[in-house]
């Protein structure tokens, strides 16, 4: 599976509803103790279940939803946010939260 969407298929960086839709999500699930430890303190939940959700986005978000964004643990980030891909149903879900269009998305079964 690919570690992010290529450009030309469709750019994530300029998206980031994902990761800005629901407080409950992303939480730690496969993650180990070694890996969870990557991730600075600052940007996990204050009861260690996940990442911190403040400002109703991930903590660890950059940049404007819908423009232009980034992650500043995107090479520790949690497995759920890895296997997030453009196109597939939380993708859908949270885009349509924003009210964002899902016609330019590819086929999640095609691409990855």
């Amino acid at each position: 599976m690919l570690e992010t969407s290529p450009p030309d298929i469709f750019d994530c960086q300029t998206c980031g509803a994902c990761c800005a839709y629901s407080a409950e999500w992303p939480r730690f699930s496969l993650e180990t103790d070694e890996e969870i430890a990557r991730i600075p303190d600052k940007f996990i939940a204050a009861d260690l279940s996940g990442m911190k959700f403040e400002a109703g986005r991930c903590a660890a978000l950059t940049g404007e939803v819908g423009k232009h964004v980034g992650c500043a643990v995107y090479a520790d980030r949690p497995q759920v946010c890895r296997t997030c891909m453009p196109g597939d149903e939380e993708c859908r879900m949270a885009r349509a939260e924003f009210g964002f269009s899902a016609e330019a998305l590819p086929d999640p079964d095609r691409f990855f």
